[in-house]
């Protein structure tokens, strides 16, 4: 990996990872149409603390009273919805954890397929299509049913051309949540999915003998976080305009692009 393809990257997870269009097969996809080698586990690493770095600084108000809530139902002060929304991530996290570490290798292996990625990318533009067309926007609030729903939607993002945050969007709009909210929710829980798998890739990394090049490292992580937090920005905005209808045609275009290119 040169200075060029680190900056590419990092500017492409961090611009991606919070968008409902895959930065897993993005970052798979661009070295496999550039011709360049894979960029190595230790660059994964940096680009994830980037945008985990990038996600609690965002909702660092919120974080702050959220986890505070969370610990004095712990210790006895009652419920309140903050604490309850606490849980309720903490719900969100369990099924793609226990699914992540029965598939891991499936998912490291197989489902990284150019075609299975096209499929994926297609399928899950229909779905939020759907979720788009059909939404009804009629709560702030997140309920258990929220929590379970989303939960279970978030584990479909192990397969790469999902995005996390599309498939946990969709559930939250299939649910009756308000656009933001359902956004809110899917960002909050992004960070335990992410600092585990942050944690597990660190772990590997651990393991593997070769040398690190830390200012890549550094680079990865420093664009990657700007470049999130901006996004986070933008695709809020964009959200609270739009909808989601410009990240279903841009799905249905990459997808029928990947299997042009890929399918002969």
């Amino acid at each position: 990996m040169d200075i060029v393809q680190a900056i590419v990257l990092a500017l492409l997870q961090g611009f991606t990872e919070f968008l409902p269009i895959s930065s897993s097969a993005h970052l798979i996809l661009l070295p496999v149409l550039m011709g360049w080698e894979d960029q190595g586990l230790a660059f994964d690493v940096a680009v994830h603390i980037g945008t985990l770095t990038a996600v609690v600084a965002y909702y660092r108000k919120d974080l702050i009273q959220i986890i505070s809530a969370w610990l004095g139902s712990l210790t006895g002060k009652g419920v309140n919805d903050d604490s309850k929304l606490a849980w309720y991530v903490v719900l969100g996290t369990i099924p793609v954890g226990l699914v992540g570490i029965s598939l891991s290798d499936t998912v490291e292996t197989v489902l990284r397929d150019p075609l299975v990625i096209a499929a994926a990318t297609i399928v899950f533009a229909i779905l939020l299509w759907i979720a788009e067309k059909k939404a009804t926007e009629k709560r702030d609030t997140i309920i258990l049913l929220d929590a379970v729903l989303v939960g279970l939607f978030q584990a479909l993002a192990l397969i790469p051309g999902t995005s996390r945050s599309g498939i946990t969007i969709t559930a939250g709009l299939l649910t009756g949540l308000k656009r933001e909210q359902a956004a809110r929710f899917s960002f909050l829980l992004s960070i335990p999915v992410i600092a585990l798998a942050g944690m597990l890739k660190s772990w590997e990394l651990y393991q593997d003998a070769n040398a690190v090049n830390w200012m890549f490292m550094a680079i990865g992580a420093g664009l990657s976080a700007l470049v999130a937090y901006l996004s986070i920005t933008w695709f809020l905005k964009l959200l609270a305009k739009v909808g989601m209808m410009p990240f279903v045609y841009y799905r249905f275009a990459l997808g029928i692009f990947l299997l042009w290119v890929f399918a002969h």
